[in-house]
This record gives structure tokens, sequence and C-alpha cells, in this order.
């Protein structure tokens, strides 16, 4: 059955109105017709089974017939990367990490940075596909870049993966199931001064195994252990 993603919809909505690019999508593209099911999700939880009843390609209206609500997530799965200078990587990664149930993602200016500015609606876009696609009813929540400092001040005791030598744990062993980010480094990695300031605010260094990985395929093996820890 075909899936929409509409925001905006309330739990208690009876009759609702695809905005228009949604509604040229279900008329004009996939050419359904009134009487038709489809799906609708808010990316908070919740799945709308609908029909049809006017299949208009800039208004397309349904009417609501049952709505399914996931309960509570149990986890936060929280990743926090230096996003890479070639976009494509970090697209690839975002629709990944929402197929395996990341529900946020932060992106960090760090002193080794390739990327000083990011716009979030291509990621947002992709990641609302990814989830459709995967049959999540969750959307992660993708924050704005910020600088390294900031983010850690704000987000203290969370996990760190970076390449310098020295005692490290391992995800599965020191993830907890809320308020624990995990930081992924830019290609250069985190500076001495950065991971010293992480650890002073309560973050643990853990290993991503033997090999040095690049930034995105580093996030999404962060991605994986702490699904695979939490169950997911």
């Amino acid at each position: 059955m075909h899936r929409f993603y509409v925001s905006e919809i309330a739990i208690d909505t009876p009759i609702f109105t695809l905005n228009e690019e949604e509604s040229k999508h279900a008329c004009r593209v996939l050419r359904l017709k009134t009487g038709d099911a489809i799906e609708l999700v808010d990316g908070r939880g919740n799945l709308f089974s609908c029909t049809i009843t006017e299949d208009h390609p800039k208004r397309c209206t349904v009417a609501v017939n049952d709505v399914y609500s996931e309960p509570n997530l149990p986890y936060s799965l929280h990743l926090a990367l230096a996003p890479t200078k070639n976009m494509d990587r970090m697209e690839w990664f975002v629709e990944k990490a929402t197929e395996i149930g990341v529900t946020h993602l932060s992106f960090l200016r760090t002193k080794n940075s390739e990327r000083q500015q990011l716009k979030l609606d291509r990621l947002e876009k992709i990641a609302i596909s990814a989830m459709k696609q995967s049959k999540r009813l969750v959307l992660p929540v993708l924050h704005e870049l910020e600088d390294f400092r900031s983010f850690i001040s704000a987000h203290p005791n969370g996990l760190i993966a970076h390449c310098i030598e020295g005692k490290k744990g391992s995800i599965r062993e020191d993830i907890r199931l809320e308020n624990c980010p995990i930081l992924i480094g830019p290609e250069g990695d985190f500076t001495l001064d950065e991971i010293d300031y992480a650890f002073a605010t309560g973050y643990k260094p853990v290993t991503l195994g033997n090999h040095r990985l690049r930034t995105e395929t580093a996030a999404l093996y962060a991605c994986v252990e702490a699904a695979l820890t939490f169950g997911i």
C-alpha cells in the first residue's frame, strides 16, 4: 500500500487533505483514484489508514478509517558527526541511519571539518523517503550544524570515537538508552583539545574496530552497534 508523509495531521482528524506535492504524487504519478486505500504517517509514531474521497491532483482528500499509534520508543539513538565535503556521502548515511532506526542526527563543526555550512532540506527529504520505504513510523530529528564545544556543553556524558591510541570501551558495553550521543569526527579526526574537552564533560572513548573508517562508514557502524544493543 502506498504511504505518504504528512507531519501536520492530528491524531483525531476524520478528513484530511494532502498538500499539493503529495497530492500530485498520489493522483498524477501513482494514478490513485477515489476509493483507493492509502496510508499516512506523521513521523511521530502514528499510522493512519485512509481511503481517498477526492482524487484531485492539487488537493487529494482522504477519509481516516483507523489509526495505529506505535508505543513511545524506549531508547534514543543519537549520532553526532562532522559532515563530509561530499554531500552524496552524507545523503547515503542519512538514508541508511533512518532505515536502521536512528532518532536524532546532529552535525558538528570541528577544527578539522571539511564542511562549515550545511542545508538540511535535502537531508530531511531523504530521511522522509527512507522512513516510508523502511516502514518506520518515527522520523529522526535532524539538528542544524553546531560548533563542537557548544554541542558537548549541551549534551554531556556521551561516547566519542576517535583514532588516537589508548584504552577504549565498546558501544555495546557503554551506551545508555537515553542521553548518550555518539560522536564521530571528520576525516582528519578530532583534535587532542577536542577529545580532552569531551573527556572533561563525561564522554567515554569507544572503539569502532581495528581499521580506520571513513566518517560516514564509522557513523553507520556506530548506528548498527547501538541498534543491536537496543534490540531495534
